[in-house]
């Protein structure tokens, strides 16, 4: 028997409806299900042919469970080692590279430091940076968000310098 497997997190109405669409086709030796993990064990598979990924963006444990299965035989779809190379500013490089137009820009630092870090971790960084300069490049308005992650989490408009400055009054001084 082989498994499709559709990983996902709150969402409820693709998930069933797609198990339940694969499973109406009555093919067979295939079903569809949702995935179920009862222990993850390095190198062992998943026990699925096909896991479909609608969570590993949000669940770190998944992705990295997701690439096991990958490892050990699973087609995963949403490849989970896509991650390890996906990350805002990278793309945009990569544009300009090709010649595909992108907005102007840049990445700043944290406004928190990453644990297991210290202000001597970051010696090398210029503070405060050169804010002017960076917006007379990038240009108002300005969208704020992470380098990495989706959906529109975390992201932010602003149309001056001086709402920047005010937005990063609580960072930590390094």
């Amino acid at each position: 028997m082989k498994k499709i497997g559709i990983l996902h997190g709150k969402e409820r109405s693709f998930p069933e409806a797609f198990v339940e669409r694969v499973n109406s086709k009555n093919v067979d030796g295939i079903i569809a299900e949702p995935v179920k993990i009862e222990k993850a064990l390095q190198g062992v598979g998943s026990g699925y042919s096909v896991i479909i990924d609608r969570i590993s963006q949000d669940v770190p444990f998944y992705r990295t469970w997701l690439k096991n299965a990958a490892l050990t035989g699973t087609a995963v779809i949403n490849n989970p080692f896509w991650w390890s190379a996906d990350d805002k500013y990278f793309n945009n490089c990569l544009m300009t590279q090709i010649g595909v137009p992108v907005p102007k820009t840049a990445i700043l630092p944290s406004n928190e430091m990453p644990d297991d870090t210290s202000a001597d971790s970051f010696s090398n960084l210029s503070y405060p940076l050169d804010w002017q300069g960076i917006f007379e490049e990038v240009g108002f308005p300005a969208y704020m968000k992470p380098f990495a992650g989706g959906g529109w989490k975390n992201v932010y408009k602003l149309n001056t310098m001086e709402e920047f400055l005010r937005s990063t009054t609580k960072r930590a001084s390094w």
